[in-house]
């Protein structure tokens, strides 16, 4: 059974495009105006949407038809007790089914809604070229949603979800996948490529193989004077990088707003202009989505104001 032969319009629909009413208007909390719900959560229309298709006669069609051919032939086949725990056993996978369609439109109805309300465009085929080192990891990616546009003032770019995959094989050569999911924003920056070609501002990690990083990693560690800031990132730069550059770039508010500020998975990476500030997660809720828009544009104007403040001092 696919979806497309379950769909019919959802109704009402949900645009998020109008402010909730004010109480005592008699508009229920989180609906609009025009009575249609904002959403702001991946899973809030989940329900409804499971709901709506079980509402629908194709859908029983298909629930009871498959799940009665299934107990009728395994109970000729084998018997009748049998039958039965596999007609009640493919109701079940059906309805799992069900439920996962409703789950996808719901996920769906979310991003169109906060794409229409954030100004952005969202991808009907997203896709994202390795152009950091984040997005070179794995032994497969995928690109999960890309929305496009204005993130901030002045500020053109993308907001990615985006997952990588490790391919692990045992000695028996039986497969195990692990999936890295991330949400980011990639901003291009060509401006800052003559000042700044590589940036890596990665979480901290184990401090005892910070020498073997430093001699074998193939760029140059850029200490700060900030013991706030060193607990929570490590910053590297191609080697031969203009040290009076950087150290201008991390200025002291820069330094204190990134020890501070950011949620504590939040890091990024710059490369030959390209910028990534991402989080170690697919936000799927309209603050978590504006709180990694928010930090990326944040890095990406420091930049932007970086770079044009060194081409007004030459």
């Amino acid at each position: 059974m696919s979806e497309e032969e379950m769909s019919e319009k959802t109704e009402p629909e949900a645009t998020g495009t109008s402010e909730p009413g004010p109480e005592g208007t008699g508009v229920f909390a989180g609906t609009t105006s025009t009575g249609t719900v904002e959403v702001h959560h991946a899973n809030q229309l989940r329900s409804a949407k499971f709901k709506e298709l079980l509402r629908k006669k194709s859908t029983w069609a298909w629930l009871l038809g498959l799940s009665i051919l299934g107990g009728a032939v395994s109970g000729a086949l084998i018997g009748p007790v049998i039958g039965l725990l596999v007609l009640a056993g493919v109701f079940l996978i059906i309805l799992l089914v069900i439920f996962g369609i409703a789950d996808s439109r719901a996920e769906d109805a979310f991003y169109d809604s906060y794409c229409s309300t954030h100004g952005l465009t969202r991808s009907s085929s997203p896709s994202i070229g390795e152009l950091t080192p984040l997005l070179r990891k794995g032994d497969k990616s995928k690109t999960d949603e890309l929305f496009s546009g204005e993130l901030a003032p002045g500020i053109d770019g993308d907001l990615v979800l985006y997952t990588y995959t490790e391919v692990h094989r045992d000695s028996d050569g039986d497969e195990t996948e692990t999936n890295y999911p991330f949400t980011f924003v990639h901003v291009e920056m060509p401006d800052v490529v003559p000042h700044l070609p590589l940036l890596r501002v990665q979480r901290a990690g184990f401090r005892f193989l910070d020498g073997l990083e430093d001699k074998f990693g193939g760029s140059e560690r850029v200490k700060l004077e900030s013991a706030a800031f060193d607990k929570r990132f490590e910053v590297f730069v191609s080697k031969g990088q203009d040290q009076v550059w950087v150290r201008r770039l991390f200025s002291p508010s820069f330094i204190v707003w990134l020890a501070e500020s950011p949620v504590k998975s939040f890091a990024f990476e710059l490369e030959s202009g390209h910028l990534v500030a991402y989080v170690s997660k697919h936000m799927d809720d309209t603050a978590g989505l504006e709180q990694v828009t928010e930090n990326g544009t944040f890095v990406a104007s420091r930049l932007i104001q970086e770079a044009a403040e060194t081409s007004t001092r030459d």
